[in-house]
């Protein structure tokens, strides 16, 4: 039972923290607007900051539900490497670690104090953790997917 929650814990918290990030993804929110236009304009990608919502919310969502199958390593995986991505250009844009919060008219009223970056990197070391524990399982996707590399190799 112990070792259900080792893995179950994070799991849910991953899963709860995507999931509910997807109203503000998929609604446009003023939050959404200002992170994937401040993206796009960074990157000269103009599309992202359009579609770079929809395209995130997508893959947070597919990690979700991977989370809760048997190939939940390869959801682990796949939520570490959206965190990569969202840690990254919260430390090296001018996206920041500080997002602004807006009211219901779009007007700035203050700044998250970090809580978005803070939940990139907990999500980020959740998924580290349920990635490492998969692939040391011998039942884990991640540890057959690496024996079977090693035998065609």
């Amino acid at each position: 039972m112990k070792a259900k929650l080792v893995k179950y814990i994070p799991t849910v918290l991953i899963a709860f923290i995507f999931v509910q990030s997807l109203f503000f993804k998929f609604s446009g929110s003023y939050e959404t607007q200002y992170i994937f236009s401040t993206l796009g304009a960074w990157s000269g990608f103009i599309w992202f900051a359009h579609y770079g919502a929809y395209l995130i919310g997508t893959f947070e969502l597919i990690a979700s539900i991977l989370l809760f199958t048997r190939w939940h390593g390869l959801g682990a995986l796949l939520s570490m490497g959206i965190m990569t991505g969202a840690i990254f250009f919260h430390l090296f844009t001018p996206l920041g670690t500080k997002m602004p919060e807006y009211d219901a008219m779009g007007n700035v009223v203050g700044n998250d104090g970090g809580e978005l970056f803070i939940l990139a990197c907990l999500v980020w070391l959740s998924s580290g953790f349920l990635a490492i524990r998969d692939t040391l399982s011998v039942d884990g996707i991640l540890n057959k997917m690496q024996h079977r590399n090693k035998r065609v190799l």
